[in-house]
């Protein structure tokens, strides 16, 4: 379970990851007056558990006329891979001037669980509509829910973020969607601090999201460094959990 969070569900705990059942969500905000999700992009990310390198984690942008995609991998390397092998696959489609969740994609394959899942949200219907199979029993799900407003996804989250004005001891909040719930979660800036990946040290303003709810919800912490500019770039994630601390730096960037 630990090296499975390791990679996978780390990455959608980081990406916000905070789902309640029953909550009214926030409105979501369009991006701020200027900014422009990136026509082409690739983010690289080193996965470290406690002490040891536990994996990787590639995203890939690509801008289609007024809508973004979104693509993350996540696999684990080394030893723990030996120990636990994960190869998950994520894929959001959103709108690049509102922000609003079109479509969000998963295909998980952690040790002998496999899912594949998408789920849609048909804003003209005020609904999501979840498509589940399990890749190893073949048994689907299918389930509509009703939706109140414009939504990002877990994935989406974490670079919506980036789209939104950072002042130092504020808050925003922003409603976020996975299956059939959603949640308003809080981005605090909590300060200021000089992060070093090994593409360099950057200026960057520390994030902390926070819900009422969740996966995540008395199990520990989770901060998120942007850039301290106007591209507002996730140079380094973490999660502070009770069995240990996983943490994302950026080893790669990009423009292609």
């Amino acid at each position: 379970m630990k090296t499975r969070t390791a990679v996978a569900t780390a990455l959608c705990a980081l990406a916000l990851a905070a789902v309640a059942l029953g909550q009214q969500a926030a409105q979501l905000a369009p991006p701020r007056a200027g900014f422009s999700f990136p026509q082409k992009q690739t983010l690289t990310y080193s996965v470290d558990w406690r002490v040891f390198p536990a994996g990787t984690a590639v995203l890939h942008f690509e801008a289609t006329g007024n809508r973004e995609r979104i693509t993350a991998n996540a696999d684990t390397i080394g030893a723990i891979n030996l120990l636990f092998h994960v190869g998950d696959r994520f894929q959001s489609t959103f709108d690049r001037e509102k922000g609003c969740t079109y479509e969000f994609d998963k295909q998980t394959v952690e040790g002998r669980r496999q899912i594949s899942s998408t789920l849609k949200l048909d804003y003209a219907q005020s609904k999501s509509i979840l498509d589940e199979k399990n890749l190893v029993t073949g048994q689907p799900k299918h389930v509509e829910s009703p939706v109140q407003g414009c939504l990002t996804d877990l994935l989406t989250g974490i670079f919506y973020a980036s789209s939104q004005s950072m002042t130092l001891g504020h808050s925003f909040v922003i409603p976020v969607v996975d299956a059939l719930h959603t949640v308003p979660v809080t981005m605090k800036v909590e300060g200021r601090e000089e992060i070093k990946t090994p593409l360099g040290t950057f200026k960057t303003l520390r994030v902390q999201p926070t819900a009422d709810a969740g996966v995540v919800k008395n199990r520990g912490k989770i901060w998120i460094w942007y850039t301290d500019d106007e591209r507002h770039l996730p140079v380094q994630m973490r999660a502070r959990l009770f069995w240990g601390t996983i943490t994302f730096r950026l080893t790669g960037n990009d423009n292609k």
